[in-house]
């Protein structure tokens, strides 16, 4: 994340004030990073529109950064090298596996911290402060970005990458405008869904194999003191634990699959009984693109003329494509194995030892693997690693104390 880079030496040498330095540095370092996430993110969002906006954004952490090395020069600052700068692995994991509107929130909330945070104090350098000032408001422009576009808008309105001023109010709060008038029209559409990925199902999985096996593990364990008993049980709560995530996995996305073909032929429906709104709905999305009220009345009646043409836009439009949902096969797979490997884990020692030892090992093996899979669970829900670890942790501690007073309690 940048640590190790020098900061004082240079600035000291020069007589600029060691908070302007400090403060230039912190900033300077942390637009390189926000630029390298909105990157990531550009790459995996599908919406043109959407990846446009984010590669603007980086582009603009880049011209902040410029800006600030010509101040650092200025004052006679080292510049570091911008490559000694990166994201740690666990943000980069995070940037590539994280759900994108979750990800696009927590930089909503980095970039509004900064303007209340690191350009907003004094630095004691007038020049200094008038630079953070100027790049506040432009934090301040692109934290109303990143909240439109997890709004379910593009952003464009505030996402200018040069602004210097706060952005003027969203379009999508203007009374009357194309974006609000269409908010009225979806706003009766309430039946839109989403998907969620097989990676966060895999993770929540292997989560709920361990904790529930383990709790097997220990029961039994204490009812029998370690015996042969316990090897039975948890290899059969192992399994049945990865055939129902399977199972459960497979029919959810088979359901929403089935949603999303319902929500196709709902607005097949919407058209036929409403076919005025629905061109108005489509008119709207044109004009949201750029185009004139009349030219895009026009279009929307020369594609309303064909309705499979007007259901396949809006399809596109208000569902991001027909095909919606995920592979049920894959997501079974994903989550029984996954699943399947969690449970196994506070089984295995049994394979070997039984008695006490086979306790203590197993409870050992145990507590790691709820750290591990905890701290995997930070990769989706963009928590700190270790207090999720530490927390899933805290979890089993309690599931395996609590299941084996239980167990000696009916030994």
């Amino acid at each position: 994340m940048g640590e190790g880079i020098g900061s004082g030496s240079g600035s000291e040498r020069a007589g600029a004030p060691a908070e302007a330095a400090s403060r230039l540095l912190e900033a300077w370092r942390g637009e390189i990073r926000a630029g390298a996430v909105y990157e990531l993110l550009a790459r995996r969002e599908p919406d043109e529109r959407r990846a446009e906006l984010l590669r603007r954004l980086a582009e603009a952490e880049g011209g902040h950064r410029r800006r600030l090395e010509q101040r650092m020069r200025e004052l006679e600052i080292e510049v570091p090298d911008p490559t000694s700068v990166r994201l740690s692995p666990w943000l980069r994991l995070q940037a590539r596996l994280a759900p994108v509107e979750r990800l696009l929130a927590a930089r909503e909330a980095a970039e509004s911290d900064e303007v209340d945070d690191l350009y907003r104090r004094p630095t004691g350098d007038p020049q200094t402060d008038r630079l953070l000032g100027e790049l506040r408001a432009d934090e301040r422009s692109h934290s109303l970005a990143l909240g439109e576009m997890r709004d379910g808008g593009a952003g464009t309105e505030t996402a200018a990458p040069a602004a210097t001023t706060p952005p003027p109010r969203p379009a999508s709060a203007a009374p009357g405008s194309p974006q609000a008038r269409l908010d009225r029209i979806l706003g009766r559409e309430r039946w839109h869904q989403t998907g969620a990925g097989w990676i966060s199902g895999a993770i929540y999985g292997a989560n709920d194999g361990l904790a529930a096996v383990f709790g097997i593990v220990t029961g039994v364990s204490g009812a029998t003191g370690g015996s042969s008993f316990v090897l039975t049980a948890g290899v059969a709560g192992a399994v049945a634990s990865a055939l129902s995530m399977a199972t459960g996995a497979f029919l959810a996305e088979r359901s929403e699959r089935e949603v999303a073909e319902a929500n196709v032929e709902r607005e097949r429906q919407e058209i036929a009984d409403h076919p005025e709104e629905e061109r108005e709905e489509l008119s709207l999305f044109y004009q949201l693109k750029g185009l004139d009220p009349a030219a895009a009345d026009a279009l929307a009646e020369r594609q309303a003329a064909d309705p499979d043409a007007m259901l396949r836009i809006l399809t596109q439009e208000e569902l991001g494509g027909a095909a919606a949902g995920g592979n049920p096969v894959q997501s079974a797979l994903a989550a029984g194995i996954s699943t399947g490997v969690g449970a196994i884990v506070p089984v295995l020692p049994f394979f070997f030892v039984t008695g006490t030892t086979g306790i203590v090992i197993a409870g050992a093996v145990s507590l790691v693997a709820h750290f591990l899979v905890g701290a995997a669970k930070s990769l989706v829900t963009l928590r700190s690693w270790w207090a999720a670890g530490l927390e899933m942790t805290l979890a089993g501690v309690i599931v395996g104390g609590a299941t084996y007073a239980i167990g000696l309690a009916f030994g």
